[in-house]
């Protein structure tokens, strides 16, 4: 699974995107951003607020229910705004 951070999403958690191996027990973006949140204190602090947090799954916006697999491409970051 290809992880891609934005922002001051990035500045937290130290890296613009990264591979990993998805656990078998993880099926939806909310069991992956928990299991994201147990892997040191910059996940911790950028997955903080899940409020602030907007994500993507194969290039379509989503939310925490949405079912993630091996293989998809899942996007975080802030919300935007226009002006």
């Amino acid at each position: 699974m290809k992880l891609l951070y934005f922002a001051w999403l990035r500045q937290k958690i130290g890296v613009g995107e990264e591979t990993i191996d998805l656990p078998a027990d993880i099926a939806d973006a909310r069991g992956l951003v928990t299991w994201l949140k147990g892997r040191g204190e910059g996940y911790e602090i950028a997955f903080r607020d899940l409020d602030a947090i907007k994500l993507a799954v194969n290039q379509d916006y989503a939310d925490l229910d949405a079912p993630v697999k091996a293989g998809d491409e899942v996007a975080f970051f802030p919300p935007v705004t226009g002006g």
